[in-house]
């Protein structure tokens, strides 16, 4: 492609900062922004990168369709929710439009094995408009990508196990709300954690029936079997409160969340394969204290045993990166709801990103 890719930015908080930048300085463009909050529509794009004014103002997400449709961009880049329940409507607009999509929702990182029904009228949905959408950030490298580049340099693997922290502080209010912050410990085991004791047969009727609500890993661990070639044969997760000690005030809950009330929560999403490699992945996110950091470990267990740990990793930046850098191959790939576990090893782009598209 010649000229600049188009791209619409769909959700104007705080990941958008980055996003929004990282587009502009791999050479692409920003034609258009929505958000739902009234405080930030109406300002310049310029204004939420804390960079000069770009004459792209945020426009009410109410006018997505109509907008799409006169500006017609190449892609959208959806931060906002983390659950497709809830961006369907959003995603079914871009869809109409013509207009592929890329988003930081975590379900959507492999949502086939979380919300099948949902995944496959999308996939129809994008298909019958030529168009792709994928979902994909920091779990894209760092769950999923290094992983498994470590399980290809290793001769026998009896299991892979992986534990990732951040703060919840770090993206919004969906995704605190998403990890129990801000409950009590009644509430948080009525609201989060009973979801976790039922039967196989039960959690397949919810999932069968959209209901489901999956932690970030357990799409990760259809990510990696996917990626990995193996083939499913049980799943089943654990959502266990994060209490601190005293009083901690969250700025994006805007609450002080009391001594012992849920600051978050940690996932454990075991899932065990017919070639006999289990996968045993926890996710933890909550209001950080002060003396806390992000940490990202795995292990693959078997001959020979390896462990991967990066402390500190900028998580927030490193999955705007993950997203903007997959821009190419999402325009790239087949029409559908395509996982980036069926696409390129993500790449360094060097060069402005319409220079890495297929000429057609």
């Amino acid at each position: 492609m010649e000229r600049k890719i188009k791209v619409a930015q769909i959700g104007c908080g705080k990941m958008s900062k980055y996003t929004m930048r990282y587009v502009l300085e791999k050479g692409a463009e920003i034609v258009a922004a929505f958000d739902i909050d009234n405080n930030i529509c109406g300002k310049d794009i310029g204004n939420i990168m804390e960079t000069k004014n770009r004459n792209i103002i945020v426009d009410n997400l109410n006018n997505l369709e109509k907008n799409l449709r006169e500006i017609k961009p190449d892609i959208a880049i959806i931060t906002t929710m983390s659950l497709l329940n809830d961006l369907e409507e959003v995603i079914r607009i871009c869809l109409r439009c013509k207009v592929n999509v890329i988003t930081t929702c975590e379900e959507a990182f492999f949502a086939s094995n979380s919300n099948p029904q949902l995944f496959y009228e999308l996939d129809s949905l994008a298909k019958a408009n030529n168009v792709t959408i994928t979902g994909c950030g920091y779990q894209d490298i760092f769950w999923g990508g290094l992983i498994n580049n470590l399980a290809a340099s290793t001769h026998k693997i009896i299991k892979i196990k992986g534990s990732s922290s951040y703060n919840v502080e770090d993206y919004g209010i969906a995704l605190a709300k998403a990890h129990g912050a801000g409950l009590s410990l009644d509430e948080f085991d009525k609201e989060v954690a009973s979801a976790d004791r039922m039967t196989n047969e039960e959690r397949a009727e919810i999932i069968n029936n959209r209901e489901f609500l999956p932690s970030y890993m357990w799409n990760v661990a259809g990510w990696l079997i996917d990626k990995l070639g193996l083939h499913l044969t049980q799943i089943s997760q654990k959502c266990v409160p994060q209490t601190h000690d005293s009083d901690i005030y969250s700025s994006t809950l805007d609450m002080t969340i009391k001594a012992g009330d849920a600051a978050g929560m940690s996932a454990i999403v075991t899932a065990t394969t017919q070639e006999g490699i289990t996968i045993e992945a926890e996710c933890i996110g909550k209001v950080y204290r002060e003396d806390e950091f992000d940490v990202n470990e795995w292990s693959i267990i078997g001959e020979p045993d390896t462990t991967m740990i990066i402390n500190k990793p900028c998580t927030v930046e490193l999955t705007c990166a993950d997203i903007v850098n997959r821009i190419p191959d999402v325009i790239n790939a087949p029409s559908g709801f395509i996982s980036t576990s069926q696409m390129p090893e993500l790449q360094y782009r060097v060069k402005n990103l319409n220079e890495y598209l297929n000429k057609k």
